[in-house]
């Protein structure tokens, strides 16, 4: 009979009576550890470890034990949790979806001994779909209240909670005026109107010490601190607040608390931020640079895109500015990227997050109502895929900036637009924009610089080199002709048509490692490495390891 592993889980939501000799924690595993012993006749073993999570809340899943289990469960170390009772494990829905997904994924199964069902069976699982289907109406009927109530709140101008934004403090349902604060707000609105560029008023910040005060949330926790970011300073000039409004799903009502900025200051600064928004460039080429106008280099400065042409051929390129107008640039490291490959590039960066929609729907705060969850699975899965197959049009809409430096790329993506894309709304303005990290670093191939992995590998799929693999098969061609019939390389070069010296280059290509040859079959080169750098005279070494080491990616 075959050995099912099981584990028990336990949880407490406060502290109290953890001390005591036998508690809470203790009576259910104490249960748990009864039902694993009943059904020994299946073959049912427990575990030694012990996932206990006192005076932890069922509202997250950032509990050690739980994440400890979870760990374990995807190393395939588990094959059923048995819980004393439902609720133990999630008291969010959305956070049951997500277990349920990893313990699919898993094949691991879950027991509630109280509530007489477990998957492991059919019955059980019909049980519990029923349990989700009164769960979630019940969270919708919550829900439909608590957004009712909300609504009505802010369209009588009252604060619903949250952190406040710069300048104000919350004092019961309204906001009072933070005086130091609010001078420093209408100070960022006075700069923007005279410079009309997010950037160099974060850079005059910058450079005169102003940090973004430091703050402490209601229940004590310490934030702010550091330099002021774009992607603060933009949320800033775009919150209607300011002038005394309260926003709510993309209305404005009016507030109950006192204006920081007058309106016509307001009129200004949006006048400026809409003149400002960046567009696609025109014109009549059908191969568009979905970047242009949102890449810029580590100090800010933007990349120019730009094309050129080699026989029927269309190569386009993101280039510094002044390398652009003058042809040579006086910064000491000018760009020069393939816009193909930095645009698929974050566009994969792009589908990675839109492939995991739950994650999505937490990290930029989007309405996580039932009812505009549906379809949601779909919709990122199908724009996912439409920005992996290079179809880039989201990109034009979703992307604020891109910011080439040295270690990598960072990706500012806009909400609001983002939401719009997978049909689900933003709860609110406070965070306009998703930073991401591509861990990529540049490096130089010529006059363009080239995206890499940490491994070594280009940073888009490229896929097998078909130039490179006709060309190993000439070789061997040619150099079993050589062989068989003795024919001189200056005679072959005559009967092919071609130079000696070319004849002498691509025949070394029949000399490669049967591991470089593979790497080749496979698409598993390093970047940079293809018929052209292994047509250089001496970039076949006669040393198989050193071939191997010198193109191929590294494990």
């Amino acid at each position: 009979m075959k050995s099912v592993r099981c584990a028990i889980y336990t949880r407490k939501s406060s502290e109290d009576g953890l001390e005591q000799d036998f508690n809470s924690l203790d009576a259910q595993r104490e249960a748990c550890g009864a039902y694993v012993l009943s059904q020994a006749s299946e073959g049912w073993t427990l575990l030694p470890d012990k996932y206990d999570d006192g005076g932890l809340s069922g509202g997250t899943l950032e509990r050690p034990a739980l994440q400890r289990l979870l760990a374990n469960v995807a190393a395939g170390k588990v094959d059923i949790i048995v819980i004393y009772k439902l609720d133990r494990l999630t008291r969010s829905l959305l956070d049951f979806a997500k277990l349920v997904e990893a313990l699919d994924q898993a094949g691991t199964s879950f027991v509630s001994v109280t509530q007489s069902f477990n998957t492991t069976t059919s019955m059980g699982r019909l049980t519990l779909n029923m349990l989700l289907s009164f769960a979630q109406f019940e969270r919708e009927v919550t829900a439909e209240r608590i957004r009712d109530k909300i609504a009505a709140s802010k369209a009588k101008g009252m604060w619903m909670g949250g952190i406040p934004p710069l300048g104000y403090k919350p004092h019961g349902r309204t906001l009072v005026v933070v005086e130091e604060h609010a001078a420093l707000v209408r100070g960022i609105f006075e700069r923007y109107r005279e410079l009309g560029n997010v950037r160099l008023v974060a850079e005059s910040l910058k450079s005169e010490g102003r940090h973004c005060p430091r703050r402490k949330t209601s229940s004590g926790k310490a934030y702010g601190g550091g330099p002021f970011r774009r992607g603060q300073l933009y949320a800033i000039l775009r919150n209607p607040i300011y002038i005394g409004r309260i926003l709510h799903r993309g209305e404005q009502h009016q507030g109950q608390h006192s204006a920081i900025i007058n309106l016509a200051l307001w009129k200004a600064v949006q006048g400026r931020l809409t003149g400002n928004v960046k567009g696609t460039r025109g014109g009549r080429s059908r191969t568009v640079s979905t970047l242009a106008g949102r890449i810029v280099d580590a100090s800010g400065a933007p990349l120019i895109a730009v094309h050129t042409r080699k026989g029927k051929r269309r190569y386009r390129y993101y280039v510094s500015k002044a390398l652009h107008h003058d042809g040579q640039s006086a910064t000491k490291n000018p760009m020069r990227i393939p816009a193909g490959e930095i645009e698929q590039v974050v566009a994969q960066e792009c589908a990675r997050l839109l492939n995991d929609p739950l994650q999505l729907v937490e990290r930029a705060n989007l309405s996580s109502e039932p009812q505009e969850l549906e379809g949601l699975m779909e919709r990122s899965k199908t724009l996912a895929k439409e920005l992996v197959e290079g179809q880039h049009r989201l990109l034009t809409s979703i992307i604020h900036e891109v910011r080439v430096e040295a270690t990598g790329l960072r990706i500012e993506i806009l909400v609001p637009s983002l939401a719009a894309a997978v049909g689900l709304t933003a709860s609110d303005v406070s965070q306009p924009l998703i930073e991401r990290d591509c861990a990529v670093r540049l490096a130089r191939t010529g006059r363009a610089l080239r995206l890499i992995d940490d491994n070594g590998a280009a940073a888009t799929e490229e896929g097998v080199d078909l130039t490179l693999l006709r060309l190993i098969v000439k070789a061997r061609t040619w150099w079993q002709r050589i062989v068989e019939t003795g024919i001189d390389p200056s005679n072959l070069a005559a009967l092919e048509s071609v130079s000696r010296s070319y004849i002498v280059r691509v025949l070394r290509l029949a000399f490669l490692s049967p591991a470089v040859v593979e790497a080749v079959l496979d698409g598993r080169l390093r970047a940079g490495i293809d018929s052209s750098a292994l047509l250089n005279i001496r970039a076949i070494d006669p040393s198989w390891e050193t071939q191997e080491r010198r193109c191929m990616l590294r494990k």
